[in-house]
């Protein structure tokens, strides 16, 4: 698994709006992609500006290629971030997914464990 972040900054009193418009947008967008995985959106305020941190879980790279095209560290803007971000950052940042909750399907399955680990049980 994949993770997509993307740091974005707005005005505090923007925050509220640009989260309802961020649903609509790049969330909306996101989850409607074949192979997203899911989507988080984090908030923290730091004095009068809020911090958004936006963190999609893909299958694979080309599951991103589908969302962002084929430059997938490019970040993804729709037509009125402008009225909301104060900075337009060019780039996102991938990492792989080592430890998280496990997708509901994997979740099914037996637990595998190892002849050397069986006996100790």
């Amino acid at each position: 698994m994949i993770a997509r972040t993307w740091l974005g900054v707005t005005p505090g009193d923007k925050a509220d709006a640009y989260l309802t418009y961020l649903n609509r947008t790049g969330v909306k967008s996101c989850l409607e992609t074949r192979g997203n995985l899911g989507v988080y959106v984090l908030r923290r305020r730091v004095e009068d500006r809020a911090e958004f941190l936006f963190i999609s879980l893909w299958e694979s790279a080309e599951a991103i290629r589908r969302f962002a095209g084929p430059e997938i560290d490019v970040a993804v803007y729709y037509p009125e971030d402008r009225e909301f971000l104060l900075e337009m950052k060019p780039r996102v940042e991938h990492f792989e997914v080592l430890v998280g909750p496990q997708p509901p399907a994997l979740a099914r399955q037996p637990l595998r464990l190892p002849r050397s680990v069986r006996g100790l049980l």
